[in-house]
């Protein structure tokens, strides 16, 4: 069953946030025969922003069909395996090698920087020739009901040439305008006012919960180091290096073809009490300060970092929804399921989720059946989403327990964990958890199920 060619033309599709989740969406529709498609950015540009990020097999899997891998691989580094090390000590807990994950899941555990993985998905919708994109632009409010959404420019509320707008009488341009659609699909973020309205229409609070974690994103280049023999094989190894200690973790590793050192930490918030603050330009003493008892290789590079670079991250997620889908909206992404990062799967779930709609609409016949592919594709994902949020959860748990007993079995349950794989305390290089994100097949799960989904979509 698919939808007929007139209505792949006609069909107005607008894709809010030009992230990993919603570039996916835009790509994934495109290879599908979708030809007017539209993808609003608050941003006045998408840059090479963020530090180091994960391509899983799954995620892997995903880019390759759509024929961007190769743009983002260009850029990676194939782990070789990953250790876990007592953040004091810098003894070796466990360390796991990763040729058994290309054999059983097809692709190697990919490390990038967050830009390449983006510039993949950018470059594949931009050269379909049917993805327009909205750069600079607001969206201000939602009309789920008649499937419209109110956009105002950041520089001005001058309505975007070429796209359909409804003005309503006391609509000026500093209100900015209404823009009409047959589907939406809101990858607005873990801050995503798409969700917030949605929630409110049922009478649901919209509680992001603060995790009381942040996080420092920090990359050390290669030519500080002054070719540091103890820095060194940081840089031209392909290793992933876990420091873990009490509440405290760094994980870090190779990218950008082993030019960059990417470390990423998660510790105590110790601003948790500024109103709404998302990101801080941190202290370089601060960052030091918290990481004061970790063993002297990561004290080094540490202090490599400049002053002026040294930013903090609030880690925040939400309590699974209630639903993921309004009338022809949908959330996708961090709008929907938005994770801590302690298993590697926060942009491999939002590509998931752009990858199972292009599937599902792919399938429909005509507008009528816009809602109920979106429940098809609330049904497929939100259950596997929602796992990966709560076992992402629980690895921090895990990972930062204080000393004692539970400490202790942990640690014994590393030491005698198997190296070519098996079961690990740390979820993220444990093979069974692996193996149900790294084998999904996510687009090949809606193909086969869509049809009996689709009789109980209501």
């Amino acid at each position: 069953m698919s939808l007929n060619p007139d209505l792949k033309n006609e069909l107005r599709i607008h894709i809010v946030g030009a992230g990993m989740g919603g570039m996916g969406c835009a790509l994934a529709l495109a290879k599908q025969g979708f030809t007017n498609l539209h993808v609003w950015e608050s941003a006045r540009e998408i840059g090479e922003v963020g530090a180091g990020i994960n391509i899983t097999p799954n995620l892997s899997r995903i880019l390759d069909r759509w024929g961007v891998l190769d743009i983002a691989r260009s850029e990676a580094v194939a782990l070789d395996g990953a250790s876990v090390l007592n953040c004091a000590r810098d003894e070796v807990l466990t360390s796991v090698n990763f040729e058994y994950i290309e054999k059983e899941f097809g692709y190697p555990f990919y490390v990038v920087h967050r830009s390449a993985l983006q510039k993949s998905l950018v470059t594949g919708a931009t050269n379909s020739g049917v993805v327009e994109l909205h750069l600079g632009q607001q969206v201000t409010d939602w009309d789920f009901e008649n499937s419209k959404f109110r956009v105002k420019g950041r520089a001005s509320g001058r309505p975007t040439e070429g796209v359909e707008s409804q003005a309503n009488g006391d609509t000026t341009e500093s209100e900015g305008h209404w823009v009409e659609a047959d589907l939406i699909l809101a990858a607005d973020g873990v801050k995503s006012k798409a969700r917030t309205a949605m929630l409110a229409r049922k009478g649901e609070a919209d509680h992001v919960e603060d995790t009381g974690q942040a996080a420092y994103r920090i990359i050390v280049k290669r030519s500080m180091i002054n070719e540091d023999p103890e820095l060194l094989p940081f840089f031209t190894g392909s290793h992933s290096y876990r420091w873990i200690g009490e509440r405290r973790h760094i994980i870090a590793y190779p990218i950008a073809s082993h030019d960059l050192f990417n470390m990423s930490s998660a510790h105590p918030d110790r601003r948790f009490v500024e109103a709404d603050t998302w990101t801080a330009s941190g202290s370089k003493q601060e960052m030091l300060d918290m990481f004061s008892d970790f063993c002297p290789r990561v004290q080094k590079l540490l202090k490599l970092v400049p002053e002026g670079d040294v930013l903090e991250w609030k880690l925040r997620v939400h309590a699974p929804l209630s639903h993921w889908v309004d009338g022809n909206t949908a959330l996708v992404g961090d709008a929907c399921h938005p994770t801590l990062p302690h298993l590697a799967q926060g942009a491999a779930q939002a590509v998931e989720d752009a990858a199972v709609l292009g599937v599902v609409l792919g399938k429909i016949r005509s507008k009528d059946d816009i809602h109920r592919a979106l429940l098809v594709y609330q049904a497929l994902r939100k259950p596997r989403a929602d796992w990966a949020v709560l076992t992402a959860a629980n690895n921090g748990k895990g990972l930062h327990l204080s000393s004692g007993a539970a400490q202790e079995a942990r640690d014994s349950a590393f030491r005698t964990a198997e190296r070519e794989g098996g079961e690990n305390p740390d979820k993220a290089i444990d093979q069974t958890t692996q193996r149900i994100l790294y084998a999904h097949d996510c687009a090949k799960e809606a193909d086969e199920k869509f049809d009996e989904l689709l009789k109980t979509a209501l």
